[in-house]
């Protein structure tokens, strides 16, 4: 296995497509072909289901995806760091973003990037935290926006903001008289969730 025959296998993996995978690596598609025969060649195994809406990784494609994509992308990023480090920032960066933040955020990153950082090959991934954290333990990505307590994530976190929560609830729920609301305020059996259209079974 060469480093080349694993990026092409894991651009098919992910896109399902020799052809897509072809103008993502900008590399003709027999030669992708090629790579993924020698690959399966060296390993005894097939790597994929051909049918006619692509390929699809086997049992075996899927246990080799799960090994090496870590061990890939930290190959690339030694070789993008050191490309990097006598001139302006170049290469693949992977950025995971939570839904809510992506709506909002990665247009106009996406703009910036590409204006001030021309060689940087930017791809946005839009998923839930705990599959961001995931990736980002398996070297699958090399940082996410994503929110929530970060002390038990073993990652370098660095906070970006902070956002409060209101509660507004019509005249007489008592909120007048409060600076701050708790959750334990409002989970008490005297005071009732449905002054604010919240059924008790809501989960807090």
């Amino acid at each position: 296995m060469d480093l080349k025959q694993l990026r092409t296998f894991r651009a098919v993996a992910e896109l399902g497509s020799l052809s897509k995978a072809a103008d993502r690596l900008r590399t003709a598609q027999p030669g992708l072909s090629r790579h993924i025969k020698l690959l399966e060649h060296e390993l005894r195994v097939e790597l994929f289901i051909r049918n006619g809406r692509g390929m699809l990784l086997t049992s075996a494609g899927r246990m080799l995806l799960d090994r090496t994509t870590g061990l890939v992308r930290q190959i690339e990023q030694v070789r993008d760091d050191i490309q990097s480090a006598g001139g302006s920032p170049s290469g693949r960066v992977i950025l995971g973003l939570v839904p809510t933040v992506s709506a909002v955020f990665s247009g106009r990153f996406a703009r910036r990037v590409i204006t001030d950082f021309p060689e940087i090959r930017l791809r946005i991934v839009e998923s839930y935290g705990g599959h961001l954290v995931e990736w980002l333990h398996r070297g699958e990505m090399d940082l996410a926006i994503t929110y929530g307590p970060a002390e038990d994530l073993h990652l370098s976190v660095q906070s970006s903001g902070r956002e409060d929560i209101a509660v507004v609830g019509p005249p007489g729920s008592g909120l007048g008289k409060r600076k701050q609301v708790d959750l334990k305020w409002l989970k008490r059996d005297e005071f009732s969730l449905n002054r604010f259209g919240i059924p008790k079974s809501a989960g807090f």
